[in-house]
């Protein structure tokens, strides 16, 4: 009975240490590293250190938070060593088919984000109600029924909002590509 309540204890210890540090742990190993899997991984197997340390419990607090601090830096370095030993494979035995893919390269990806931004510029250029049940249509992915819920709006209000501003942004990038080839 005892010694259930001692792990019980502990247990309570351990959340309430995660629940105080792991925020700026995770925080610290996400400017490092870039997967999100890989960061949560990392700060699990610290806590996981941490528990299976036998003089990890006796520590003071100060010292504790100390100890989950080092070890996470510990395991950062460790996980640069092993991507570092990883990198085995030389650039010129995938160049050949690195972009393949056209939609892949560089300058697609360049010119996507340009049209991105072009897109951004002329949505802002929008009266608000357009911009926000396109925003609802495209970005959350809401029907026009559940937009017209959520603005207090008639459904074929919305449909035809939507329908003129998509025509219009249309018209708008027709013209552009226009004077493009023109000029």
């Amino acid at each position: 009975m005892q010694a259930n309540r001692h792990v019980a204890q502990a247990e309570q210890e351990m959340a309430l240490l995660y629940r105080k540090y792991a925020p700026g742990l995770l925080t610290y190993v996400r400017m490092r590293i870039t997967s999100e899997e890989d960061v949560e991984d990392l700060v699990v197997e610290v806590f996981m250190a941490a528990i299976e340390n036998a003089k990890f419990a006796v520590l003071a607090e100060k010292e504790k938070q100390l100890w989950l601090w080092r070890v996470t830096r510990n395991k950062v370095i460790d996980t640069y060593r092993r991507a570092k030993t990883h990198q085995n494979v030389t650039l010129e035995h995938v160049a050949d088919g690195l972009f393949a893919d056209e939609m892949a390269s560089p300058e697609y990806a360049a010119l996507r984000q340009e049209d991105y931004m072009d897109l951004y510029g002329l949505l802002q250029s929008l009266p608000p109600l357009q911009q926000q049940i396109l925003r609802m249509r495209f970005g959350q992915d809401l029907s026009c029924r559940e937009i017209a819920t959520a603005l207090g709006k008639q459904e074929n209000v919305v449909r035809v909002t939507l329908s003129r501003s998509l025509n219009l942004l249309r018209k708008i990038y027709r013209r552009r590509r226009e004077e493009q080839e023109r000029g």
